[in-house]
């Protein structure tokens, strides 16, 4: 278990690490000026270069680089927040995503297992299809569409919930861009959880099952639910890095200071902050290795299965 770990490791390193070499290459070939041109003449601008080492050959800039960000640092920003340096920022814009990233999770993955396994115990019924239509629903329909009749609905014609987000009341001014997060996590997790639950409700260890006698509760618990539900994993991990990292639409209409918000300002500011645009891409990309990798040692440890395969291979 402790090999098959070390390689799952080794090769998320290695994926990060090819990740922001990409990254750094493409941010530093692309056309245009990472300051405010509008404000900076140009012997401003070739100091602001020089200072920030962007005169150096790319491959050099990209060792730098690596030695500042494996100190712990992101640099500076260019243009976004006067030029300030980019980790506490981008730690507190983290820290809002999160907090209302983990209530989307949670609200998300139980109310969509919820409406998949009962779906799935009616399925062909009433309850199956009205399910079925609402998953649907909430995949096709986009977030900001749904978060918009939400703020309509629940703060301008009910205004029981706040238009905007407020982080002095953190847990009620939150609940409205949570709710808008997790509609699509919770159709998706439905419509999965369904499809397995029949899957596995209509193989031929359950029908066996059946035969000894084994209905209800106990057949649920004992034989669908656990095998079905581990094929659910491998759908919501992805959705829990989306979730963490905010949608840019939604934190933005809501006034959440989170890094979905911050990507934003970043591209649509005043000058590209690429800085800032290079560190988000880090961000995005290890939560969602770090997920992933999570993910394969569970599976691991769940199915030992898979680590004979890994040896195998």
């Amino acid at each position: 278990m402790s090999k098959y770990i070390a390689k799952r490791i080794l090769i998320s390193l290695l994926t990060l690490f090819v990740i922001i070499f990409v990254l750094f290459v493409l941010i530093r070939i692309m056309p245009g000026n990472p300051f405010p041109v509008e404000r900076m003449s140009a012997e401003m601008i070739a100091q602001k270069r020089l200072e920030l080492g962007l005169d150096k050959p790319i491959l050099i800039q990209f060792v730098d680089y690596m030695k500042m960000l494996l100190s712990g640092s992101f640099g500076n920003g260019t243009s976004l927040y006067n030029g300030a340096p980019i980790k506490p920022i981008l730690l507190k814009c983290l820290e809002n995503s999160f907090k209302i990233g983990v209530l989307s999770i949670l609200f998300g993955t139980v109310t969509g297992l919820f409406i998949g396994i009962v779906a799935a115990l009616n399925r062909g019924k009433f309850l199956d299809g009205l399910c079925t239509i609402f998953s649907i629903l909430g995949v096709c329909i986009p977030s900001y569409v749904s978060m918009i009749f939400l703020q309509y609905t629940f703060s301008y014609k009910i205004p029981f919930f706040p238009y905007f987000f407020d982080p002095s009341n953190f847990l009620f001014s939150s609940i409205m861009p949570s709710l808008s997060l997790s509609l699509f996590s919770i159709s998706t997790i439905a419509r999965f959880t369904r499809n397995e639950l029949v899957e596995v409700m209509n193989s031929d260890y359950v029908k066996l099952a059946e035969s000894k006698g084994i209905y209800g509760r106990q057949l649920i618990k004992t034989h669908v639910l656990r095998n079905a539900l581990i094929p659910v994993v491998t759908v919501i991990a992805p959705l829990v890095v989306d979730l963490l990292t905010g949608a840019m639409v939604i934190e933005k209409i809501y006034g959440v200071n989170g890094i979905g918000k911050l990507m934003v300002d970043a591209i649509a500011g005043q000058g590209v902050d690429y800085n800032y645009v290079l560190a988000l891409g880090i961000v995005f990309s290890a939560l969602y290795i770090g997920v992933m990798l999570l993910l394969d040692i569970l599976y691991g440890i769940i199915d030992p299965r898979i680590r004979l395969t890994a040896k195998k291979g």
